[in-house]
C-alpha cells in the first residue's frame, strides 16, 4: 500500500501554506489539514452531473479531515473564496457563501503515521469515493483494490474492510450532500478562525526549501 503525505506533495503545488491541527468539538474529533493553493496550474476532472470540476489552481483551498476511529481521509476542494465555475449551471447555494466546494475526494485508508517533519501520512487502501454538490457519487479505483488483493498486497480481510468503509462513506456523506457541505463549512470556519488567531504554518520540507 502507498504512503501519502497530507501536504499532498505529489500534486505539484508550488508555494502552499499548510496548516495541520487537532480539532475536538461537537462537530468533529480528529486531525484537520488545510492547504492554500497560492500558485499552480488549473486542473479539472469530468463528472456526469456537475460537468467539469476544478481540483487545483491559484486561490483554491483544500480542507482535509481525518476523523477519529474511521478509515478515511475526506478532502474538500474549494473554489477561490466566494466563487464557483459559471459553467456549473445547477450548482447549489453553499451554507457559507465564501466556501464553495468544487468536489469531495475521500480516500479509504489503512492507518495514519507522521513523518520526520510531523506531517500526517496516510496508508492508502486504493478505494476512493468522489462526489459533487450537484449529486455525482462515484466509487473509484475498485480495479486497483481487486489487483492489490490478487497480487497479495492486501489480505482478504483488508479487502473486505475497504469495501465496507467505502459503503459507509457513501452512506455517511453522500445520502445528504447538502448536510455534508454544511458540516464541512462549519469545520473549515473553525479552522480559519484558528489560523487568523495565529495558528502556525506547518513547516513541511517543501515550504522550508522555498523559504531558504
Amino acid at each position: 500500500m502507498k504512503h501519502k503525505r497530507l501536504n499532498r506533495d505529489g500534486w505539484g503545488f508550488q508555494y502552499y501554506p499548510y496548516y495541520q491541527m487537532r480539532l475536538d468539538c461537537d462537530l468533529f474529533h480528529g486531525l484537520v489539514c488545510l492547504i492554500r493553493n497560492t500558485e499552480g496550474e488549473n486542473n479539472y476532472w469530468n463528472t456526469p452531473k456537475a460537468g467539469r470540476v476544478q481540483v487545483t489552481g491559484t486561490g483554491m483551498t483544500w480542507l482535509e479531515l481525518i476523523p477519529d476511529n474511521e478509515k478515511r481521509v475526506i478532502t474538500v476542494m474549494y473554489y477561490p473564496d466566494g466563487t464557483h465555475d459559471a459553467e456549473r449551471k445547477n450548482y447549489p447555494a453553499s451554507y457559507i457563501s465564501d466556501y464553495q466546494p468544487s468536489v469531495w475526494y475521500v480516500d479509504v485508508i489503512e492507518d495514519i503515521e507522521f513523518d520526520d517533519d510531523g506531517i500526517a501520512v496516510f496508508v492508502d487502501k486504493y478505494l476512493d469515493v468522489i462526489f459533487t454538490p450537484e449529486g455525482d457519487v462515484m466509487v473509484d479505483d475498485r480495479d486497483e483494490l481487486e489487483e492489490a488483493l490478487r497480487i497479495g498486497d492486501i489480505t482478504e480481510e483488508q479487502y473486505r474492510a475497504a469495501l465496507k468503509e467505502g459503503d459507509s462513506i457513501v452512506r455517511d456523506l453522500c445520502s445528504d450532500i447538502s448536510a455534508t457541505e454544511k458540516w464541512c463549512a462549519l469545520v473549515r470556519q473553525m479552522v480559519e478562525e484558528r489560523i487568523v488567531s495565529g495558528e502556525p504554518v506547518t513547516k513541511c520540507r517543501e515550504v522550508k526549501a522555498l523559504k531558504t
